[in-house]
């Protein structure tokens, strides 16, 4: 997802809440990239046989329609905001985002309540409490944020379902 997506995503109000998180949810797709060619300098090629051999090869843009074909695309698009306000050691972040992913793909294949199909923004909205856990990849906090993410995500779905 690009940074426009996270904006329209994030622009909402979030579909469900916890503790710690918010998950956010559009339908849709991502806004397609923009495909530029890259700027070549201006550079007088020295006078060789080889240079002057090698036939330059064309860059063409892909075609917009495939880029918004749903069938060769993914159905979830997740994106994960850890802002340093709430998580300030750089270990605990990672640990995070890897945790949102892990729940996020868990929550698409789960029967009962899967995810629409849509751009899914999972935010962190208040810090923990640092004293609790001794560290960021201690048991205990996997274990913490494991439940959480899955009570909110699964919460979120069964309300992005109702509509």
């Amino acid at each position: 997802m690009r940074s426009a997506d996270f904006e329209r995503v994030l622009g909402l109000p979030a579909c469900a809440r916890s503790q710690h998180f918010a998950v956010h949810y559009v339908a849709g797709y991502p806004s397609p990239p923009r495909w530029r060619a890259p700027s070549r300098p201006a550079i007088n090629p020295p006078d060789t046989s080889t240079l002057l051999a090698t036939p330059a090869s064309p860059r063409t843009e892909p075609d917009a329609a495939k880029l918004l074909d749903p069938t060769e695309r993914a159905t979830h698009w997740v994106g994960a905001a850890v802002p340093k306000r709430h998580a300030a050691r750089s270990v605990t972040r990672s640990l995070l985002k890897r945790q949102i992913r892990a729940a996020v793909q868990r929550q698409t294949m789960a029967s009962a309540a899967t995810l629409n199909p849509g751009l899914w923004v999972v935010r962190l909205r208040a810090r923990f409490d640092e004293g609790a856990y001794h560290s960021a990849v201690s048991e205990v906090f996997r274990s913490v944020t494991w439940h959480e993410l899955t009570d909110v995500l699964r919460h979120a779905a069964q309300r992005v379902a109702k509509g």
